[in-house]
């Protein structure tokens, strides 16, 4: 089993950039998003570069690389040309996610199972290169047990169903999903991987997740982007770490 710490905090910064880019312009500038986030205390700062550059852009990666004191965790498709650039630049974690272009945000997580051979191969170089590999997948044992075979060192449990349930108010479907969620941290673990979890998380759904001991990194974006708007960026992450401290440390 992992040796468990402190939990951590990956912000998202994707949404800043979809703002600025819905004007066009520098501004809001991303990476003075990533700077605030981390004087706030946020653990790692997160940013998908997704094929159609619909937030994040390469420029933003680059500033990224050169700016942040906390790691990156570059979120990409299984593609090439993704390879390419997280080769290039060698961040410290690198999260594979599916990825649709007609989708508003990543939907489900990456069906790995029906993919190993193709997916061992991907993320080789990039073990090679020096960074963390991560997959995004759902809280399902086969998924799990492919990501291990496969050599992935992380898996983040996506966490939509658990949120979107709770939003609706189907407070028995949210409680199966948060079981399923907690059942397969720890199969996780017991495997050796490191957990974390992410999507959709909010003030009213992360205290659930973060008690769990195998979770060892919460990854926050939309939300907290949308909190910003009302009041700053800065007091948002700070009421989210203080529900995950206390959270882990009621557990």
């Amino acid at each position: 089993m992992a040796e468990k710490g402190k939990l951590r905090l990956g912000v998202n910064i994707d949404h800043v950039a979809t703002v600025r880019n819905a004007r066009g312009g520098a501004t809001p500038d991303p990476l003075r998003a990533a700077r605030i986030a981390q004087e706030a205390g946020a653990d790692g700062i997160t940013a998908h570069l997704r094929e159609d550059r619909r937030h994040i852009s390469d420029a933003d990666i680059d500033g990224l690389m050169e700016v942040l004191t906390v790691p990156l965790n570059f979120e990409m498709a299984a593609t090439d040309e993704m390879q390419k650039i997280a080769l290039r630049h060698k961040p410290h974690a690198v999260c594979i996610v599916p990825e649709k272009r007609e989708e508003r945000t990543t939907e489900g997580g990456l069906e790995v199972a029906r993919e190993e051979n193709r997916l061992a191969h991907f993320i080789a170089p990039l073990r090679e290169a020096g960074s963390r590999v991560s997959i995004f997948i759902a809280a399902e044992q086969r998924q799990i047990e492919a990501a291990h075979r496969i050599g992935a060192e992380v898996i983040e449990l996506h966490t939509g169903a658990y949120c979107d349930a709770h939003a609706e108010g189907r407070m028995e479907d949210a409680a199966e999903e948060l079981r399923k969620l907690g059942e397969m941290a720890t199969f996780a673990d017991a495997l050796g991987l490191e957990v974390h979890a992410g999507h959709g998380l909010t003030y009213d759904t992360v205290q659930p997740v973060a008690a769990f001991p195998e979770v060892m990194e919460l990854n926050i974006g939309h939300f907290l982007i949308g909190e910003a708007i009302f009041r700053g960026l800065q007091p948002a992450i700070a009421e989210m770490r203080d529900l995950m401290d206390a959270a882990r440390a009621d557990a």
